[in-house]
């Protein structure tokens, strides 16, 4: 049975307080579909304030520190992203991996720190360009999942993966759909062999140039449950067209 669809909005380094005024519009929108999840991981200086202003919807972080408290300076905690009012925090994001130099086994820290408080999880991985016309993507990303997953999903917060070719994000790039079901597939068997059943109920996301016009295509893939959106979820009149091109797909079963 087909999982219900996350679309999640990466802000990034993007908001300011007058861009509460977009995260309202993104709620308000996103009532009308029901059938589909949808969230806004924003910056840190606006996780308190965007949650008090739209109550009830998903306010998630871009990153958390696997510690709970202690000297990390600039750093922030699960326990002070949940206080804050996020209900998700992003780890493992190919940026971070790449400019902040994150290993797979810190990723696999900072989840399972946040998956004990009980924040979901939405954990990154991706291929470079290199790495894909190497034909190496499959293993590569094989490799990068397997030692950042967490040992268990117990609690009852949630874990999902978000598949981002790095090569694909914000370039306007897209893999052909049968590269994305490959991939897809390969996580989801990867999953069921670390989680048992569990690994079936863990939505698998596609992130890397999702628009309103590609957006249908790619969710009507096998295993795509989702999206991660980066630059697209800036705006209402760009995000909302996206969860309603997921609301479309979901009920109608996947195409592989």
């Amino acid at each position: 049975m087909a999982l219900k669809k996350l679309v999640a909005g990466n802000w990034k380094m993007h908001g300011l307080s007058a861009d509460l005024s977009e995260i309202e519009a993104i709620a308000t929108a996103a009532r009308d579909y029901p059938n589909v999840d949808v969230a806004l991981c924003v910056p840190a200086i606006l996780i308190e304030r965007a949650a008090r202003a739209v109550p009830g919807f998903s306010i998630g972080g871009q990153d958390v520190h696997d510690a709970e408290q202690g000297a990390h300076t600039g750093c922030t905690s699960a326990l002070m992203l949940l206080d804050a009012g996020a209900s998700l925090t992003i780890v493992g994001h190919s940026e971070r991996r790449d400019a902040q130099r994150e290993s797979n086994e810190e990723v696999r820290a900072k989840a399972e720190a946040a998956l004990s408080v009980g924040l979901d999880v939405i954990l990154c991985i991706g291929e470079s360009f290199d790495v894909r016309e190497r034909g190496a993507a499959v293993d590569t990303v094989t490799a990068q999942l397997d030692a950042s997953l967490p040992p268990s999903l117990e609690g009852e917060a949630e874990l999902a993966v978000a598949y981002e070719p790095i090569w694909a994000i914000g370039t306007g790039k897209v893999p052909t759909g049968p590269q994305i079901a490959e991939m897809h597939a390969t996580i989801r068997a990867r999953l069921r062999a670390r989680y048992g059943a569990d690994g079936t109920h863990v939505r698998i996301l596609y992130g890397g140039s999702v628009k309103p016009s590609n957006a249908g295509e790619i969710f009507a893939i096998a295993d795509v449950d989702g999206a991660l959106v980066g630059g697209a979820s800036l705006k209402a009149a760009d995000f909302i067209p996206i969860v309603a091109a997921a609301a479309a797909v979901e009920g109608q079963g996947t195409i592989a």
